[in-house]
């Protein structure tokens, strides 16, 4: 069996700091303006925020309010809330945006790949066949075509459309 890699070299620069970092980005989200944080969409208890280390355009994470760890933490309005918001963010990225498919995750703790291990957040990332190329293994370089505030703007419509 051939093990394929995926090399993801634009990440390296918040890999090197994330253990620097003493606040929650999530947390902190709430200080600035929507815009300012990227944050599309605020529901009862979750919200969704574009990742500004994307994989791919229109690359989300939804996470709750509250500052809490794992999936026991969460409370039964939470959770529904989250999955509410995936099928929802689906249904958005897939109008927008015309994947062919998405990875859904959520990394819980360091050793599964949590960059924010202490506030649980989903990440949705649309996926297109064909979506990875010579770019950042050779060039170490991701090319993304549309630029995050565009993503901002056009997923924070699309939100308020449905909402």
């Amino acid at each position: 069996m051939k093990l394929n890699n995926i090399w993801t070299p634009w990440r390296l620069s918040y890999i090197k700091e994330a253990d620097k970092i003493k606040t929650c980005i999530f947390c902190e989200s709430f200080k600035k303006p929507d815009r300012d944080s990227y944050i599309v969409y605020k529901g009862k208890t979750c919200f969704v925020v574009l990742n500004i280390y994307p994989y791919n355009n229109g690359h989300i994470m939804i996470a709750p309010y509250r500052h809490v760890a794992s999936l026991e933490d969460l409370n039964e309005e939470e959770r529904t809330e989250i999955m509410d918001l995936m099928v929802k963010s689906i249904k958005i990225l897939s109008s927008e945006y015309n994947p062919h498919g998405f990875n859904i995750g959520i990394n819980l703790g360091k050793a599964a790949g949590a960059g924010v291990e202490h506030h649980l957040h989903v990440h949705i990332v649309p996926r297109w066949v064909g979506d990875t190329n010579f770019m950042p293994v050779l060039g170490e370089t991701k090319v993304l075509p549309e630029l995050l505030d565009s993503t901002w703007d056009r997923l924070r419509k699309a939100f308020n459309r449905v909402a």
